[in-house]
């Protein structure tokens, strides 16, 4: 790993109950997630806590009366047909309890674009908190983690991706995506990694 983890914070994208949790609008990525995110993803936030990091939950949902939101992608219209409505405020876009969410963190909400830094508080938020790197988990590799990579990669970040702590669908399509897009762009890594860096020890443990 090259990054230097000492001005990082771990992101979350979608970690949330009605998109990665048992009752999921989107069901075959949440199964994805759970051998991955649901694993890992509280092994970096307690990590990042620990060494004094901030951890910002990134959640997506909308208004009750849908005012705001994007209707222009194939994406939006089949979310606005799902049974399980993303409303911010109601239990589906809390973040899932696997990663809970502790006093110091931040969560930001979204009700518009395709990943948590467009048009939102992200970026001048992780600015005021002195971050440089970006350690991205969450969902999906098929939008939003793609996008939000390539988004803080144009606003100068470094991005670490612990490709392990991510999902999208199929994980055939999501790994090709890792190998051969997000590799250019970020440090691809794996949790033990992140983990080892953020004690103090070398990886592998020894």
């Amino acid at each position: 790993m090259y990054a230097d983890l000492t001005r990082a914070a771990v992101i979350t994208s979608e970690c949330q109950n009605g998109v990665i949790g048992e009752r999921s609008a989107l069901p075959a990525l949440a199964d994805a997630a759970r051998a991955t995110v649901l694993v890992n993803g509280p092994r970096l936030c307690a990590a990042a806590r620990a060494a004094g990091r901030p951890v910002v939950h990134c959640v997506a949902g909308r208004r009750p009366d849908d005012r705001g939101s994007n209707r222009n992608a194939r994406l939006f219209g089949a979310m606005l047909k799902s049974p399980v409505r993303l409303d911010l405020g109601t239990p589906a876009t809390d973040v899932v309890p696997e990663l809970g969410v502790e006093p110091e963190d931040l969560v930001l909400s979204r009700i518009h674009g395709l990943n948590p830094m467009a048009g939102t508080d992200l970026d001048p938020i992780l600015r005021n908190l002195g971050v440089d790197t970006l350690v991205v988990i969450g969902v999906s590799v098929n939008v939003a983690v793609t996008n939000l990579v390539m988004d803080a990669v144009n606003l100068g970040y470094q991005v670490v991706l612990p490709r392990d702590a991510v999902a999208g669908w199929p994980s055939s399509y999501a790994d090709a995506v890792i190998d051969n897009t997000l590799a250019l762009l970020a440090d691809v890594v794996t949790t033990d990694e992140v983990v080892a860096a953020w004690s103090g020890r070398s990886y592998p443990a020894t």
